[in-house]
């Protein structure tokens, strides 16, 4: 059997099938939270299942920081590549193409197809650097917004993400109250703790720190790649748990060489890392990384005055999901997000899940996952 014939056997077992994505371009100059403004937007996203005739069935998926909005299906038989939630999406899975459609864009901000730093500005044929505006989550969300106005749905079935997606999921239903019906909000946050935005700028800072960012002006084929690698690295090691981490490579060593350097790599979980690093530099862009962990970093779900009047608004019921061996969103930031949701007489439920996977839990095939988003889903 071939690799066609065996992915077209997959199809009847739940897959979407092969999905292209979609352009949404917007000449309308959008406006940012800080004030600055970009003549064109565009919004990078794919679809999956149909739209109903009384378009009540839509579900948009909002990705983790260095996703995309290739979720479900393959883009080419040859590459193969799943969408990153591939096992939560399609015919008979947990969200169900045969019953809802479902949307996920790359956010305003990335580099996979959607307007960010690495884009082209209109008005002077370069790249835009530095010059993009400030960025913040409620950005991602107004741009999404428009998206779903030019798909033609008024009101959501549900919001759902994980981690920077939970983040989304959560500013929908603040912004547009009367636009979500519900939401579903895994490994997050209502903001970030101070060692969270440690990490972060540690990491930004490997990146501006590699001569070859260049402000911000670099080439796109010879980049800050040394440095985006090792934020990549350090990040990834907080998506992942400590005993994740010791079942899979304790202190394993790679074949002894000794004609080898001291530092040359020694362990395998050296290896993974140093892999992650240099398979990461290859599909995103350094200044994308550093405006959205920037976003991240100021997203605050009960910082203002004004924020907590509109979060009285809410009207959509919400599931909220943490994961024990998450220590960069730990259930306690999960529990506070409900707790104060609740004072305020808000529907919404928490769960907690015990994985050893640490913050990419909500990313590995789960049967308790797929129960919680099913159920939810599909309750009344």
């Amino acid at each position: 059997m071939n690799d066609s014939e065996s992915f077209e056997t997959n199809l009847d077992q739940g897959e979407v099938g092969f999905v292209d994505y979609h352009d949404f371009i917007s000449n309308t100059p959008f406006h940012f939270e800080s004030g600055g403004v970009i003549p064109q937007l565009k919004i990078r996203y794919e679809t999956y299942g149909q739209l109903n005739a009384q378009k009540n069935n839509a579900i948009l998926i909002c990705h983790a920081l260095t996703g995309d909005h290739h979720c479900a299906g393959v883009h080419d038989i040859n590459e193969r590549k799943r969408g990153w939630w591939n096992f939560m999406v399609g015919p008979g899975k947990p969200i169900d193409t045969r019953k809802f459609f479902v949307i996920c864009s790359n956010v305003l901000g990335g580099c996979q197809g959607s307007t960010g730093p690495n884009s082209i500005n209109p008005e002077t044929n370069k790249p835009y650097g530095l010059d993009f505006p400030k960025l913040t989550v409620r950005d991602m969300v107004q741009a999404q917004s428009l998206l779903v106005d030019h798909l033609g749905v008024e009101k959501l079935h549900a919001v759902i993400g994980g981690s920077m997606g939970g983040m989304q999921a959560l500013q929908w239903v603040k912004d547009f109250p009367d636009r979500v019906n519900r939401y579903i909000a895994l490994a997050c946050c209502a903001k970030h703790s101070a060692q969270t935005i440690a990490f972060n700028e540690t990491g930004r800072q490997a990146i501006m720190r590699d001569p070859k960012w260049n402000e911000g002006q670099y080439d796109s084929e010879d980049g800050p790649f040394g440095g985006l690698s090792v934020a990549r690295m350090m990040a990834h090691i907080t998506y992942l748990s400590d005993i994740g981490l010791e079942v899979k490579f304790g202190r394993k060593r790679k074949q002894a060489d000794r004609s080898r350097e001291h530092f040359d790599v020694e362990f395998e979980v050296e290896s993974y890392l140093h892999y992650q690093g240099r398979s990461f530099v290859t599909r995103f862009d350094a200044n994308s990384y550093l405006y959205l962990t920037k976003a991240l970093d100021r997203f605050d779900f009960f910082e203002t005055e004004a924020d907590k009047n509109s979060f009285e608004a809410i009207q959509a019921s919400g599931l909220v999901v943490g994961f024990d061996s998450d220590w960069l969103y730990p259930p306690q930031g999960n529990r506070d997000v409900v707790d104060q949701l609740l004072r305020a007489k808000k529907a919404v439920s928490y769960v907690e899940l015990s994985m050893n996977y640490g913050h990419d839990s909500f990313l590995v095939q789960s049967q308790d996952i797929f129960q919680l988003i099913q159920t939810y889903l599909t309750s009344q």
